[in-house]
């Protein structure tokens, strides 16, 4: 039996969608999502103000993503519906990490099987326990498979470059700055520049808040927190008198522009 024009098997069409998701998701900057002794920190180059990829879901539960902003944004929305509804009608503690981690994945696992084109995106989906023992990081990628994180996860972008770099210099129980500086460290490509703090989006899910562990980390306490983790540069010796006159500091480029044509 001859099979009719423009067939394509059924695995054809799912390597097709899944080239297509990786493709658009990799355009995307890269997202750090890694535990440090107080809790979970979200670190982002983002030059959008608008447009953010951290967000809250719940008083102790966080959200990232990469990819299409529209896609992701209405995956947030609709995690933010479920936790309020639900920690209405039943308790509060009923609503955690693992639950919406399993309804994203769910939806994700029906939208790439059922619709013609899959989702370009990936998400984490963070919650913050009373220790540390009880954190949690879920990944989940545009064909609702779901990965349980331990210590770090980074997606989007050069994805397996980052988490190589965030092996090599990750460790327990570190501070906020130090947890900060490997997230910049492994953001950064070699020899290239840290994004400017106006094109930095970081967030922390901090266990030892009252209420809402979610804090947006900005303006001058983001500085303060960087400026932790700057390491002084070495002092140069002193040029001997009428040797020249003193030159100003090489400056690096400009960051990246976003121009909205392209992923987070």
């Amino acid at each position: 039996m001859s099979m009719p024009f423009g067939y394509a098997s059924p695995e054809q069409i799912m390597r097709d969608k899944a080239d297509y998701a990786r493709k658009g998701i990799a355009r995307g900057r890269s997202v750090v999502v890694l535990q440090y002794v107080d809790g979970i920190l979200f670190v982002a180059p983002n030059p959008s103000r608008a447009l953010h990829k951290i967000s809250e879901i719940y008083d102790r539960i966080g959200f990232a993503a990469v990819g299409r902003y529209n896609e992701f944004e209405e995956l947030r929305l609709g995690g933010i519906r479920y936790a309020d509804i639900n920690g209405y009608t039943y308790d509060r503690s009923d609503v955690t990490g693992r639950g919406l981690a399993n309804l994203y994945a769910s939806n994700l696992g029906r939208i790439f099987t059922e619709s013609i084109k899959s989702l370009e995106v990936e998400v984490v989906v963070a919650e913050v326990g009373e220790t540390k023992d009880g954190d949690a990081i879920y990944r989940l990628t545009f064909d609702g498979s779901v990965f349980d994180e331990h210590g770090f996860a980074a997606m989007g972008g050069q994805a397996e470059a980052v988490s190589s770099r965030l092996k090599e210099h990750y460790r327990e129980s570190m501070s906020l700055a130090d947890a900060l500086e490997v997230a910049l460290t492994a953001l950064t490509e070699p020899g290239g520049e840290r994004p400017p703090v106006a094109q930095l989006e970081v967030a922390v899910l901090d266990r030892n808040r009252e209420h809402r562990k979610f804090l947006r980390l900005t303006g001058a306490r983001l500085e303060r927190l960087l400026a932790q983790t700057t390491t002084p540069p070495a002092s140069e010796p002193t040029p001997p008198a009428g040797e020249g006159k003193d030159t100003p500091p090489p400056t690096g480029p400009d960051g990246d522009v976003d121009d909205g044509s392209s992923p987070l």
